[in-house]
C-alpha cells in the first residue's frame, strides 16, 4: 500500500506511539512521520505509509500552524507543564506589553532548541542527556516564524497562534517570548492543526481507527500531498522512463509531478537541461 494517512495524535501518547499504532494496522508496510509532536501536545501528525515516505524531502519546511497556551510567572526544565519548575514568581505580563515584543519574534530568527528535545547531540537525543542529569550547550538554529497572533487570556495564561516553518520549536517561543518580557513562561497547551496540506478538517482520530472497516480508506493518495505542476508523459516517454534510458523533454527546469500515459502517478521528477530525472519512484511494481 501507498499513500498518506492524516493522524489526529490525542494528548498523552508520544508520537512514536502512533506510528506503532498504524504500524499494527499496516502489517508489513514502511511507516514514517514528518514531523513529530510531543507527547503532551495534540493534533495533525502525517504519517506516511509504503513509498510515499520517499516525499517527505519534498514536505519538510511546508508551512504549520499551533494554537499554544502559554502560562507566565514559572519555568520548567522541558518548558512544558510536564516538566519540573526551575524558575518562578515571575512578573505577569499585560496583553499591551506581549503585543509589543512579539514582532521582534517573528521572521527569520536564531532559536536555542529545548533541552528537553529530540536534537542530535554527539550520537544521542538531548533529552537522553538531560534526564540522567547531564547538561548540554545546544546551538542556536535558524527557523522561520510566519505570524505569532494574540488570541487572548487572562490572569496570565494567554492563547496564542503561530505559523512557522518546520524546525520551530514552539516552547522554544514561549521561553524566548518571556525572557523578552523579562519573566518566565510555560507552554502548558499545544495543538497543531496544519502541516502543510493536512488540516484538522481531514483528520483521523482514535475513534475512526477504532471503527475501521476498509483499511485502504484511510489512505490520501501520494500525489494530492505534493503542489508542484504536472508532467503527463506520452507512451514513448513513458517507455523509455520505464528502461532507463534518457529522453528529451520540453519543459521548463523545475520539480514536476511525474504521471505516465495511463494517468498513474510515477512520482517527482526533476527537470534540467530538458532531461527528466524521477527523484522520488512511488509507482507500484
Amino acid at each position: 500500500m501507498n499513500g498518506f494517512i492524516n493522524y489526529y495524535k490525542p494528548s498523552g501518547i508520544s508520537s512514536a506511539y502512533a506510528i506503532n499504532r498504524i504500524k499494527k494496522l499496516f502489517k508489513g508496510c514502511k511507516i514514517g512521520h514528518m514531523g513529530t509532536l510531543d507527547p503532551l501536545a495534540e493534533g495533525v501528525l502525517p504519517l506516511a505509509v509504503g513509498k510515499s515516505t520517499r516525499l517527505f524531502d519534498f514536505l519538510l519546511d511546508k508551512e504549520k500552524i499551533y494554537i499554544a497556551e502559554f502560562t507566565f510567572g514559572y519555568e520548567t526544565d522541558t518548558l512544558d507543564r510536564g516538566g519540573k519548575i526551575i524558575k518562578s514568581e515571575g512578573l505577569i505580563p499585560t496583553k499591551e506589553e506581549i503585543l509589543k515584543v512579539l514582532p521582534t519574534l517573528v521572521g527569520k530568527v536564531d532559536q536555542i532548541p529545548p533541552l528537553y528535545s529530540a536534537k542530535n547531540v554527539g550520537g544521542e537525543r538531548s533529552y537522553h542527556i538531560a534526564r540522567r542529569g547531564g547538561t548540554v550547550e545546544l546551538k542556536p538554529k535558524t527557523v522561520e516564524i510566519d505570524s505569532i497572533v494574540l488570541d487572548g487570556g487572562e490572569n496570565g495564561v494567554y492563547t496564542f497562534t503561530i505559523t512557522c516553518k518546520g524546525g520551530t520549536y514552539i516552547r522554544s517561543i514561549c521561553r524566548d517570548l518571556a525572557y523578552a518580557l523579562n519573566t518566565f513562561a510555560t507552554m502548558t497547551k499545544l495543538k497543531r492543526i496544519k502541516s502543510g496540506a493536512f488540516t484538522l478538517e481531514n483528520a483521523v482520530t482514535e475513534q475512526d481507527l477504532i471503527e475501521l472497516k476498509d483499511l485502504k480508506s484511510l489512505l490520501i493518495k501520494p500525489d494530492k500531498m505534493v503542489d508542484f505542476k504536472s508532467i503527463h508523459l506520452d507512451e514513448y516517454s513513458s517507455s523509455e522512463l520505464a528502461s532507463g534510458r534518457p529522453f528529451k523533454i520540453d519543459e521548463k527546469d523545475g520539480v514536476y509531478k511525474v504521471y505516465d500515459n495511463l494517468s498513474s502517478f510515477i512520482g517527482i521528477g526533476i527537470v534540467n537541461e530538458n532531461a527528466l530525472k524521477i527523484k522520488a519512484y512511488l509507482k507500484d511494481d
